[in-house]
């Protein structure tokens, strides 16, 4: 067995303990690879064992690697700047981290020239952190409110950027976001929280999809991508 099967054996492991805990199905969460520096043979090794979503930060790794990956559904989860959008559109299955309505134009106009919906999360900065992108909790329905108007994207959740070491009552905030808008809106079906040092937590807390890099590629191999 490999190093990255039995990372997924125990990613697997303590999925279902938070799931059992928060009485959810296990199939209510996905597992989406976070690949910043990994290389491709080793997201190949993942998606033999069933991790079938993949995130990149950046979009220059992204174009890199993406034709060397098989088997996994790519999205975008990395700050983004409006003149990397055209490079996503039609490439990328779900953009988590729409954070202004400028990114959200360029995301439409990228959009309507090749006549697709861009599906996205509207990402949140949970802890009101100077040094994280996304919008304010109190923000959230503004940026909402303005994508919603835009024919070519279509808002699929929330993902929210938390501390770390964020207190509970945060995650339980982000949750009552989720669960508001999901109440309103029936394209609201995503909240991805939780990263390898807190998805259990997450998961108690609704979330459907967690970006595990560290836990799941181990820190050696994600110092190992070459650009």
């Amino acid at each position: 067995m490999t190093q990255i099967q039995e990372n997924i054996k125990l990613i697997k492991q303590n999925i279902a303990r938070a799931c059992m805990q928060a009485s959810r199905p296990v199939d209510s969460v996905a597992v989406l690879a976070a690949t910043k520096s990994v290389n491709a043979e080793y997201i190949n090794q993942a998606a033999q064992c069933g991790i079938t979503l993949a995130g990149e930060n950046r979009v220059q790794e992204f174009l890199s690697k993406a034709d060397g990956v098989c088997g996994v559904t790519w999205h975008f989860i990395g700050s983004l700047q409006t003149n990397k959008v055209k490079s996503l559109i039609g490439k990328t299955a779900l953009i988590h981290s729409v954070d202004r309505i400028a990114l959200a134009d360029e995301i439409e106009k990228q959009s309507a020239k090749l006549g697709v919906q861009t599906n996205i999360l509207i990402e949140i900065n949970a802890g009101c952190e100077d040094t994280k992108s996304g919008v304010l909790p109190q923000q959230v329905e503004a940026l909402y409110t303005y994508c919603k108007q835009l024919p070519h994207i279509r808002i699929n959740g929330f993902m929210p950027v938390l501390p770390i070491n964020a207190p509970e009552k945060l995650y339980a905030q982000m949750n009552g976001i989720f669960s508001a808008y999901k109440a309103r809106d029936p394209h609201i079906t995503q909240l991805s929280m939780g990263m390898s040092g807190d998805y259990e937590t997450a998961i108690r807390y609704g979330a459907t999809i967690v970006r595990l890099g560290s836990c799941l590629f181990g820190s050696r191999l994600e110092k190992e991508f070459i650009p």
